[in-house]
């Protein structure tokens, strides 16, 4: 990550509680939490069930019968709730922490969970569309949190966010600047999906 947000200075106005986040993050974390603790085996069905691969979405491959796993299409949803290693679990909930809360409470707690919902598997469409015949696994939920990140720069401009440049350097950051825009691609979309993305036969990378 370029940098580690750690705190905006922006209370919630309209809802007593974000539980909405709260429950995507819990949700998240148990999925990989299980995943951890399983046998590998286990794991790895786990993993291979809710992931995102392409060439099986409009029906040109087909995962092996004996493989349990969701149908295709909602994987398009699912992948988002599944990570690959705990840098990117640990990365994306602390994006969703820091600023869920906020559009959370701009949108209501219903319009949120459809909002995420709607930015997760329009993310996963995306992917498939890029590479239809792919039969590498998209997991983790960058797209989700880069569409709550775009809803963020919308509502909240004029916000200051606490974060560490480089892991190191505390700074005041403002949420919308010329640049923030690439930042927040590069922090949440690029680095992330450059390593969520693996091959089957790899198993649970991370």
């Amino acid at each position: 990550m370029i940098f580690t947000p750690l705190h905006d200075r922006n209370p919630l106005r309209i809802i007593p509680f974000q539980r909405v986040t709260l429950s995507i993050i819990a949700l998240c974390c148990s999925l990989f939490l299980a995943q951890r603790l399983l046998p590998v085996p286990e794991a790895q069905s786990l993993i291979h069930g809710l992931g995102l691969v392409p060439a099986t979405v409009f029906g040109g491959s087909q995962i092996p019968a004996e493989q349990p796993r969701v149908p295709a299409e909602l994987t398009l949803l699912t992948a988002a709730f599944v990570h690959s290693s705990w840098v990117h679990l640990i990365g994306n909930m602390l994006f969703l922490w820091v600023f869920g809360d906020n559009v959370e409470d701009s949108m209501g707690h219903m319009r949120f969970a459809v909002f995420y919902v709607l930015c997760a598997a329009t993310a996963g469409l995306a992917h498939v569309l890029s590479d239809p015949d792919s039969a590498d696994m998209l997991v983790g939920a960058s797209g989700a949190i880069a569409g709550v990140l775009g809803a963020y720069l919308v509502l909240h401009p004029r916000v200051k966010v606490v974060a560490l440049l480089f892991h190191r350097v505390p700074v005041l950051l403002p949420t919308y600047t010329p640049y923030s825009h690439k930042v927040y691609f590069l922090n949440v979309v690029y680095i992330p999906l450059s390593s969520e993305i693996f091959s089957q036969e790899s198993g649970i990378s991370g």
